[in-house]
């Protein structure tokens, strides 16, 4: 029988799950459900907070490459069941994960929200869109000052929530300036209260 997971679980993975002790754990997992294979609630919840997620491609010959991708919050979107959708913005010009694309369409995209303590693992194909004026529209956020270079539609295949073990919890400025800004509203109104 075959499984989301397998996608990830190859017969080497499983070989070494079994050695070390796992397999018992991801075969229960397995028949239980699993991964997802549809862009849910959940998943498209976690997306619309995400400026920032790593875009992996691999060549023709299998060299792998990471590339970081980011924009607005919610900047990769869902467009359909299972499909994701992101303005690629102008960037360094190597194009390498455009180059990948052209020759093998693997592709796989890890997001972490550090201060949330998740991370989400989604495996797939992908595709480089040039001419489609409006997907590009529903994709690009007029605040956001960037130059879309071309769309990357992403069709998902599995996915998974891994565990929060390991993560240290970090904070974006913006996120930062939230949560301080009761406390310094709070100390100028102490200090008002002082000087009177």
């Amino acid at each position: 029988m075959e499984y989301i997971s397998d996608i990830a679980f190859s017969d080497a993975v499983k070989k070494v799950q079994e050695t070390q002790g796992s397999r018992t754990a991801y075969a229960r997992m397995e028949t239980a459900g699993g991964w997802r294979s549809e862009v849910d609630t959940e998943l498209s919840d976690f997306l619309s907070n995400q400026d920032s997620f790593y875009l992996a491609t691999a060549n023709a010959k299998g060299q792998p490459y990471v590339q970081h991708r980011g924009g607005p919050p919610g900047f990769l979107k869902p467009i359909g069941n299972n499909q994701l959708a992101f303005a690629d913005f102008s960037g360094n010009r190597q194009y390498i994960s455009v180059g990948n694309l052209s020759e093998n369409n693997q592709a796989f995209i890890f997001l972490m929200d550090y201060a949330r303590q998740t991370r989400i693992k989604i495996w797939g194909t992908a595709q480089v869109v040039t001419k489609d004026p409006s997907l590009l529209q529903k994709l690009v956020d007029p605040e956001y000052h960037a130059i879309p270079e071309r769309i990357m539609v992403f069709t998902v295949k599995a996915w998974d929530v891994n565990c929060r073990q390991h993560i240290k919890q970090r904070y974006t400025a913006e996120q930062v300036k939230q949560i301080t800004q009761p406390l310094k509203d709070r100390i100028a109104e102490l200090e008002a209260q002082l000087e009177k």
